[in-house]
């Protein structure tokens, strides 16, 4: 070691994952700072946001199908402590678990980082509504053959199909405005996962936010759009007394939808967007205002350059050698 060594200190660069964002946290290497956080993010909306129409839907059946396993444990739950919340409610997050640590697309997962990307300018307001339709529309599809089958079977037992079919009628009984805002904090909660498991460095941590935040939504009254329309197309098929289709989707299930969608959008990804600078992230492509608002532009194929990433001499030839 030569006395030029002894001078100039080593610091070690931040670390970075493949698409630019931070792999660790700089400071403390086991916690990551907020902006590190919204990187993060942005990255993982990149990447997803121009999946293609097919990818999106079957990515959505498959969640939609897999939110009847909520419907399942909280049907059984509350034919069994019709009278204990808590107890009722302890399988109802089952189905979210599989979706999210399966990195299926669900409706209310993908209402903060989308939004994000609109809001950095990083993808265009048309491609965001693409991409929410589709996966909305798939949700509800895949929801529907689940307890389709369930209406239709002895799957479930007679006091958990009467269970299930009590579901709708309590949101009815609760009526729109205070459905919608229970709805508001319900939407409020489900897009704050998507911050805390990216902010999380392990499966263990990510279940275990998952489970919490999804088990307060029916142990304190709030309404999940997926999961209460998989209540109302159960209670439909099933042919039980009380009103129709059309009354049970406008009085229920649209002041879910539209308190779900205000509280991930502008409670969490305004609102947390407010507080950062705008700093852009990944510093590249960023779109114009007149193709946020009229394009389909966002996303970027997997081989773009991404900023931030600094090879050393030994990486560059191993790279050469690998090409």
């Amino acid at each position: 070691m030569n006395d030029e060594d002894e001078e100039t200190p080593r610091v070690r660069p931040r670390d970075r994952a493949a698409s630019g964002a931070p792999a660790e946290g700089w400071a403390l290497s086991d916690r990551f700072a907020w902006e590190e956080i919204h990187q993060r993010l942005l990255a993982s909306a990149d990447e997803a946001i121009d999946s293609t129409t097919q990818e999106l839907f079957f990515s959505g059946l498959t969640a939609g199908f897999a939110i009847v396993l909520t419907f399942i444990g909280y049907a059984v739950g509350t034919a069994n402590f019709p009278d204990n919340p808590f107890l009722a409610s302890v399988l109802y997050p089952i189905g979210f678990l599989y979706i999210i640590l399966g990195r299926h697309e669900l409706y209310t997962e993908n209402t903060l980082p989308p939004v994000k990307l609109v809001l950095t300018r990083l993808a265009s307001l048309p491609l965001l509504l693409h991409m929410w339709g589709v996966v909305l529309a798939a949700n509800i599809v895949g929801a529907g053959i689940g307890v389709f089958v369930l209406a239709n079977t002895q799957v479930l037992s007679p006091e958990a199909m009467r269970a299930g079919a009590e579901l709708v009628h309590h949101g009815l009984e609760t009526g729109w405005w205070d459905v919608f805002f229970k709805a508001v904090f319900a939407g409020w909660l489900v897009a704050g996962v998507v911050w805390l498991g990216t902010a999380a460095h392990d499966t263990i941590s990510r279940v275990v936010v998952i489970y919490l935040v999804f088990y307060m939504i029916p142990t304190v009254g709030l309404f999940h759009v997926i999961s209460s329309g998989a209540e109302a197309l159960f209670f439909v098929f099933l042919g039980a007394p009380g009103p129709g289709l059309i009354t049970v989707l406008y009085e229920f299930w649209l002041p879910v939808l539209l308190g779900n969608t205000f509280g991930g959008v502008v409670l969490v990804a305004l609102v947390s967007y407010a507080q950062t600078e705008q700093r852009r992230f990944p510093e590249i492509r960023v779109l114009s205002t007149r193709d946020v608002l009229f394009s389909l532009k966002g996303g970027r194929p997997f081989d773009t350059p991404r900023p931030g990433i600094r090879l050393t001499e030994e990486d560059e030839d191993t790279g050469t050698r690998k090409g």
